[in-house]
């Protein structure tokens, strides 16, 4: 299976995700390399984090900042341009219209070329990780917003009284997938994913990098790459490779 390597660069991207950190595990070399090319880069994360503390002197409210400092310290690294923190509670996300049709009204007002979220099918990485609901969650509702919510001017017909018209994503790149098809090769921001994932110390300590580097080798070897990310593509535009590749010559 051919390898996509890093020749994509879209003009914008979106990474839509359930807490702060997730982007940085599954995208941030990806990120980082998107961004450098001039990508604008924009990350929502949906949940506020407030559940992820053992610390029995922790409150939610308190977590909530925390966390959400350290996702700007950590897009800050790779260069992300935007952030929006959509506010619903850590561990309880449930797939509803109301979250399609928030999510629908982001899409449609940062008009995202590409978007990179969950696969919504995993539910288990191997035989040591039950995947997390708010990950699926946030996957299954991404996907259900981008297609055919945006694209779809009668669906939630109140946000075009907002004046949000309807939007194409042109490609969906879903990360912590079973089958890839797509691989960017992070070997020159391998260090700005580890950097980035050290601003989530709440959350992470030093055994990160060595996780992270150890991921990055592994989804690399099949391609032949020191060190990469692997994705499933979808290309939901038939024209987008030809796109890029003009692109690319300019």
């Amino acid at each position: 299976m051919p390898a996509i390597t890093g020749e994509y660069l879209p003009r914008t991207a979106m990474l839509i995700v359930a807490h702060p950190d997730d982007a940085e595990f599954m995208a941030a070399g990806t990120v980082a390399k998107w961004a450098a090319g001039g990508c604008d880069v924009t990350y929502v994360i949906v949940t506020r984090g407030d559940k992820g503390s053992d610390d029995p002197t922790m409150t939610s409210s308190r977590l909530t900042e925390v966390r959400e400092a350290e996702q700007r310290a950590a897009g800050e690294v790779l260069g992300v341009r935007r952030y929006v923190f959509m506010g619903y509670p850590d561990g309880y996300l449930q797939h509803t219209l109301d979250l399609r049709r928030d999510l629908t009204r982001l899409i449609r007002t940062f008009r995202p070329e590409a978007v990179i979220t969950f696969d919504p099918t995993m539910r288990f990485f191997g035989d040591t990780y039950v995947n997390h609901p708010d990950h699926r969650t946030t996957g299954d509702a991404a996907l259900d917003a981008i297609f055919p919510s945006a694209r779809d001017r009668l669906t939630f017909p109140e946000l075009l009284v907002d004046g949000l018209e309807p939007h194409k994503v042109r490609q969906v790149w879903l990360g912590f997938c079973a089958e890839p098809n797509a691989w960017v090769d992070i070997s020159t921001t391998l260090e700005l994913k580890k950097k980035a994932l050290m601003c989530h110390p709440s959350q992470l300590d030093e055994s990160i990098v060595e996780f992270a580097e150890e991921m990055g080798r592994m989804s690399g070897a099949a391609q032949n790459m020191p060190f990469a990310e692997a994705y499933r593509r979808i290309r939901l535009e038939e024209d987008t490779d030809t796109l890029d590749e003009s692109r690319n010559e300019r």
